[in-house]
């Protein structure tokens, strides 16, 4: 009977870098396949997820790809810092991180508000990012939207009051229960099997470290703020990057019907819907995201004729190379 290793010895070599003198923790697992024309990828976690959340894709990835992932200021084990948290301000971590350890044209991937930096960070510093993968995108714009404008003062008021650091440290206290948790992730996921004992460690663990509570709330205010993040319909069209979105079915945290607009906002968005699964579809099926993943990472990109995916399995390779610069 094979034994399954726990997660942190799934995640690669784990290690600490200082970022504007703020410890972050970042993990890498080098590719098996030695080959100097493979493209890194860099993995880029959810909201209350972190390194771990990745514990089993890294090495499905590592067969022919050098794979990183990193723990956003805040998440996970890295520093819970006191600062104006924003995308941007995780756009330039990630920068500064490729610029420090990889130097050359990356695939950003990211899950659910890690969807959303990969796709700024593609925005902001195209030279650095050579095709982005979305595991879930939440627009904030669009919740603003969703709200009739004669209810919005009414709205902005409850989320004033909902921003008291002492309600919100209150809040966090027990929202970092086992069972808070437990219950949380039965949203966030389709199939309770997938809520592992593991899974429920990795989310709590970090909460307990020091100032963790100061920096919950300081993200939960910062994400209910009108420049917490860029819209999705501004970024999207404006890309010219293979891009592909990957979206659970039985996702309950963000609408579907967002995917579909997504899609319409650029040529080069590939939807691939995945069934029986939720808003973390890379923890939730993991076997067959890492061979939509493989699939991708391997495409061609055609630059005579519009980027299209067919099918081979979840999706066929379907680009010419794209050649790298080199390093």
């Amino acid at each position: 009977m094979t034994k399954i290793k726990p997660w942190h010895e799934q995640v690669g070599s784990q290690r600490d870098w200082v970022w504007r003198g703020w410890q972050t923790r970042y993990t890498y697992i080098r590719a098996s396949q030695l080959n100097a024309k493979t493209t890194p990828v860099l993995l880029l976690h959810g909201f209350g997820a972190s390194i771990g959340h990745w514990r089993q894709n890294m090495v499905s990835l590592s067969q022919n790809h050098n794979v990183y992932a990193l723990d956003m200021l805040g998440f996970g084990a890295s520093r819970k810092a006191q600062v104006n948290y924003k995308i941007d301000l995780w756009v330039e971590q990630v920068y500064d991180f490729w610029r420090t350890f990889i130097q050359q044209p990356i695939v950003l991937i990211g899950n659910s508000i890690g969807s959303l930096v990969c796709l700024a960070a593609a925005a902001a510093h195209p030279e650095m990012v050579k095709s982005v993968v979305m595991i879930g995108l939440p627009d904030m714009s669009a919740r603003e939207e969703a709200i009739p404008k004669f209810m919005r003062p009414a709205v902005a008021a409850i989320e004033g009051l909902f921003a008291s650091p002492l309600l919100l440290k209150n809040v966090f206290y027990l929202v970092r229960r086992p069972g808070v948790v437990r219950k949380w992730a039965a949203i966030a996921y389709s199939n309770p099997a997938a809520i592992s004992d593991e899974l429920v460690d990795i989310l709590t663990g970090p909460a307990q470290d020091r100032g963790a509570a100061a920096a919950f709330g300081a993200i939960l205010k910062a994400m209910i703020g009108s420049d917490f993040a860029p819209s999705v319909k501004t970024l999207l069209p404006n890309l010219e990057i293979p891009l592909l979105l990957i979206w659970g079915n039985q996702d309950r945290m963000i609408p579907q019907s967002l995917s579909r607009r997504f899609v319409e906002l650029n040529a080069n968005l590939q939807l691939v819907n995945v069934d029986n699964a939720g808003h973390c579809v890379h923890d939730e099926c993991p076997e067959q995201v890492n061979q939509i993943l493989l699939d991708w990472l391997d495409v061609k990109y055609m630059e005579s004729s519009k980027p299209t995916l067919l099918a081979k399995s979840n999706i066929v390779r379907a680009y010419e190379e794209i050649p790298l610069n080199p390093p």
